[in-house]
């Protein structure tokens, strides 16, 4: 009777390559999900600052907006500080509103005009990058207010009350 011989040599390699590829496929796994944590991660943190400068954007024109009437906004300069100056009339009282960017935040002021308050005295809308103005007329007596956050972003509103043929109600 012959006896048979097994060869054991290919029987550990035969275990060693299931295992070897679960491990290469466990490797992929980790690296995807760090990538993806990574990927999310950025996705949200520039959504975040796109939500905030959007947001700032859009308040300060749509205040603009609001009362578009004729010398109704100017740019001032207090302690150093760009103030977006918006003036209102109350049965003949003149009211002003500020927007201003200080420590890092966008703030409002609504007061008296010449009332002697100062820019401590506002209230803080939310957190903003460094905000600028500036008001342009043309030669067709158009101004334009533009709105700029950190130099990055720009909203431009075209006041109406000042374009020809009068002021827009």
């Amino acid at each position: 009777m012959a006896v048979k011989r097994t060869d054991h040599s290919h029987r550990g390699a035969e275990q060693l390559f299931p295992a070897l590829l679960f491990f290469v496929f466990l490797l992929c796994t980790i690296f995807t999900i760090l990538i993806g944590s990574r990927v999310y991660e950025n996705i949200r943190e520039r959504d975040n600052l796109s939500f905030h400068t959007d947001t700032a954007l859009a308040y300060i024109s749509n205040k603009v907006r609001q009362g578009d009437i004729a010398d109704f906004v100017s740019i001032r300069d207090v302690d150093g500080c760009q103030v977006l100056v918006l003036t209102s009339d109350y049965d003949g009282i003149l009211f002003e509103t500020w927007i201003y960017q200080a420590d890092g935040a966008l703030w409002e002021l609504f007061t008296q005009k010449d009332s002697g308050v100062d820019l401590s005295s506002g209230q803080m809308i939310m957190e903003s990058a460094p905000v600028s103005f500036l008001l342009e007329t043309n030669d067709h007596k158009n101004t334009l207010l533009t709105i700029s956050l950190d130099g990055d972003r720009e909203a431009k509103v075209l006041l109406r009350s000042t374009q020809k043929g009068g002021t827009v109600s």
